[in-house]
């Protein structure tokens, strides 16, 4: 399944998608154009067609895409210099994930959450157990035990990879 926006500027909403969520361009159509993460973009002309009226409104505040940033602190850090109007600020929800909304330049509502697997590590890093973890998320022990098993997997494998690496020092 893939999510489409209208847009009225498709140069512009291009730029913006690849500036602030690094999405490049797969197929550019003119009038259509697809995006990595299957974001598909329509012009407000030819869509008028599609649906057969000119009653079409933007900035309803009832709609979002939402992507997970895997290093949230960076991705919040760039999206300062990006100067784009904030829905609000980064916060953190009850549930210990932080977010950010922001408005794309058709006013399409934007929301950049922290991966989930990065909340657990957060959580496990300062010290609470994967219970308190599972208490703190409101979900249950088993989501919090799977997290950290993909966590330390993943470190393992880079762990490996480290080291199947030769040294500095055993390079001819």
């Amino acid at each position: 399944m893939n999510a489409m926006l209208v847009v009225t500027d498709m140069d512009k909403t291009v730029a913006f998608y690849r500036r602030v969520l690094g999405l490049e361009v797969v197929m550019d159509f003119g009038a259509n154009t697809y995006l990595t993460g299957g974001l598909a973009l329509q012009r407000l002309d030819t869509y008028r067609g599609f649906i057969d009226t000119d009653d079409i409104s933007f900035g309803g505040n009832d709609f979002e895409l939402y992507f997970e940033a895997d290093d949230f602190d960076t991705f919040a850090d760039n999206l300062r210099a990006c100067d784009v109007p904030y829905v609000h600020p980064v916060k953190e929800h009850s549930w210990g994930q932080r977010v950010v909304r922001f408005y794309d330049p058709d006013r399409h509502i934007i929301e950049v959450g922290e991966n989930m697997k990065a909340v657990c590590k957060r959580f496990i890093d300062r010290g609470m157990t994967l219970e308190q973890t599972a208490e703190r998320m409101d979900v249950p022990v088993e989501y919090v035990k799977g997290m950290a098993a993909e966590e330390d997997a993943a470190a393992m494998q880079l762990r490996e990879a480290d080291h199947s690496r030769p040294a500095m020092a055993d390079l001819p």
